[in-house]
């Protein structure tokens, strides 16, 4: 089974950083490529950009919990959510 991660494209774990406008505020986020990719697909499925999409879920984590200690870590966390979600998915519609 380890086979299947240790096998894994080196890109996709890769960091790239980007960019990020939030609540008026220019910061940069380094993540690796994988989860760039699970952020690009979330935003294009609210008709967004990753960084509009960035920028509206940090505002709501800021809304209900006061702040962000770590936005690279709440982006990842977010993204494995997602993916446990659409795992889930199939089993209750069975």
């Amino acid at each position: 089974m380890c086979h299947v991660y240790a096998s894994t494209d080196p890109g996709r774990y890769e960091c790239t950083t980007r960019s990020l406008r939030l609540k008026g505020c220019v910061t940069s986020v380094r993540l690796e490529n994988e989860f760039w990719e699970i952020l690009d697909e979330l935003a294009r499925n609210q008709q967004m950009s990753a960084g509009q999409f960035i920028s509206e879920l940090y505002g709501e984590v800021l809304a209900t919990k006061g702040n962000v200690a770590n936005l690279a870590s709440m982006l990842r966390v977010a993204c494995a959510v997602h993916l446990h979600i659409r795992a889930e998915a199939p089993a209750r519609s069975a």
